[in-house]
């Protein structure tokens, strides 16, 4: 890379690689071209286009005067530096030398004297010019020169105010979105610095005009998919956007299920998590819930921290999770079940327990549960809407109060309490909640179907789940791959997670097929154990 002499370096600010180091990086360079017209639309080209990508234009009014261009990602620059200490010094620098001529002359005036920011590059290829851009700097083509200048601009929002609340971890990045779309994708830019990442924007809301983007990863996601988000976001006709779950309803495959097809999530790590495996992200303004599509039913029990633990302990607890999803689920169904019409399945000694704690309840067991079960939802809803200081409290002591009141009436058994508690405490576990609120409501159906029929009530209703699930599509994606289809590949980051170096491909269904992600095995793992 060619540097001007007298600039100030800067050694902390991100690298930028020099094009003349390495035959193979060299040799596929593109080299800048002497019109800036031609360099800021080849860059952009080459970023998509992106709404985010500014290119502004100072001077060149007269064949005499020089035109300059500068480019930045205004979502990953600080807008008060490169006004103050660029856009601004060369505007009152081109004014007032109206004589000076296009060239490595203007080049070299305004590193020395105009642009006055700590460090300072000189590029000659497209690919400095990208990865320039990426990293937060800002890129300065001057007229008939085949070269540009770079320099630090980076700033913005770099840690949120917004800290997660419905999808937390222990461990991993601690900010989330925010209701600002530009600060959204500066977040999700600051982690996927490629030029591969596109970012298309559109405005939905007949009234309200609300931008919403659309980001993928060129060559990892499908481009069959990302035609379909586009047409069904094109198709959307309504006055105003205010949340994501407007939009989420639009799109969404099927409307009476209580699955989720489109997941959302307000973490940005996530969200890039989600670009690298080939699926598509839709970023509204207004809202740090993002829409990640298409999603698969064993995507909702993965958490961020799966990915920061190691792998045994993640595999030990994305299995819990799945356990504890049909447990809340099934539970209450199959105590009613139980107790009601195979009490021959129960140990001796339990059977008593159980017949001596029902002794005096003047419900069947179906009513006992869904008076507990309602009794539970509305205490979960008053926590859920009272002030955030009292909200927790409300529930555990109304919970208790409430519980221990209804046994001591004689309104309810014991048993029954411990039942409904668990599966409550089991619904918690999952981490999503949109997954875990159709547990819910799936929930009430199976303590029905116990309730009328028993075992085969359950098995019965299991079997319209199953095929209800096996029927259900995001965008194209069956929702239980990869079961139905079977894809043997996909086993690895599923029911548990594998380590991280064993997952070398993406996931077929989501675009990645069999090439190959960022991960392989280390060197020294392969070489055999001593004898």
């Amino acid at each position: 890379m060619a540097l001007l002499s007298g600039r100030n370096t800067n050694t902390s600010t991100p690298p930028i690689h020099d094009s003349s180091h390495g035959s193979k990086k060299s040799s596929a360079a593109t080299p800048l071209s002497r019109k800036t017209g031609d360099n800021a639309a080849s860059i952009s080209s080459r970023l998509g286009d992106s709404l985010d990508v500014v290119s502004r234009t100072i001077g060149g009014n007269s064949p005499e005067a020089a035109a300059v261009v500068i480019v930045y990602i205004g979502s990953l620059i600080d807008q008060q530096m490169i006004h103050d200490n660029v856009i601004q010094p060369v505007m009152i620098a081109l004014h007032a030398n109206k004589e000076q001529s296009s060239g490595l002359k203007m080049l070299e005036l305004l590193s020395r004297n105009i642009i006055a920011t700590g460090s300072m590059m000189a590029i000659k290829t497209e690919e400095e010019a990208l990865e320039a851009l990426l990293n937060g700097f800002c890129v300065i083509f001057v007229d008939g020169i085949e070269e540009a200048l770079i320099t630090v601009t980076a700033g913005g929002e770099q840690r949120s105010v917004n800290v997660p609340i419905t999808q937390t971890v222990i461990r991993g990045p601690q900010h989330g979105f925010t209701e600002d779309i530009y600060t959204n994708l500066g977040l999700i830019r600051r982690i996927i610095r490629s030029p591969d990442l596109r970012l298309t924007g559109k405005r939905i809301g007949r009234r309200t005009q609300t931008n919403v983007f659309v980001a993928y990863i060129d060559g990892i996601a499908q481009q069959s998919v990302v035609d379909e988000v586009q047409r069904r976001l094109d198709a959307i006709d309504i006055d105003g956007i205010i949340e994501s779950s407007y939009i989420e309803e639009f799109i969404q495959d099927r409307t009476f299920t209580p699955f989720p097809t489109v997941m959302n999530n307000e973490r940005p790590d996530v969200v890039a998590a989600s670009l690298l495996e080939g699926q598509v992200a839709i970023i509204v303004d207004g809202t740090p819930f993002v829409l990640i599509a298409p999603v698969t039913f064993f995507k909702f029990f993965q958490s961020a921290e799966d990915y920061y633990q190691r792998f045994d302990i993640a595999s030990f607890l994305r299995l819990l999770r799945h356990i504890t999803f049909f447990a809340s689920m099934l539970l209450p169904a199959l105590y009613i079940a139980v107790t009601t019409y195979h009490q021959e399945m129960l140990p001796t000694t339990l059977l008593i327990s159980l017949a001596a704690q029902r002794e005096g309840i003047p419900f069947p067991a179906l009513l006992e549960a869904f008076l507990m079960e309602i009794t539970f939802e509305v205490l979960r809803e008053a926590g859920v809407r009272m002030p955030r200081a009292i909200g927790p409290a409300i529930s555990i002591v109304g919970a208790l109060v409430l519980g221990q009141a209804a046994v001591q009436a004689g309104l309810v058994s014991p048993a029954m309490v411990i039942v409904v508690a668990f599966t409550a405490i089991s619904n918690f576990v999952t981490p999503h909640i949109n997954i875990a609120i159709a547990a819910r409501l799936i929930r009430f159906s199976l303590m029905l179907c116990a309730g009328l029929l028993g075992f085969f009530g359950i098995m019965t209703g299991i079997i319209v789940l199953l095929t209800h699930l096996a029927g259900l599509q995001s965008f194209g994606v069956p929702y239980m791959t990869p079961i139905a289809p079977f894809i043997k590949s996909s086993w690895k980051d599923i029911l548990i997670r594998a380590p991280r170096w064993a997952m070398k491909s993406r996931p077929e269904v989501l675009g990645g097929g069999k090439r190959k992600a960022n991960a392989s095995m280390p060197d020294w793992q392969r070489q055999k154990k001593p004898e």
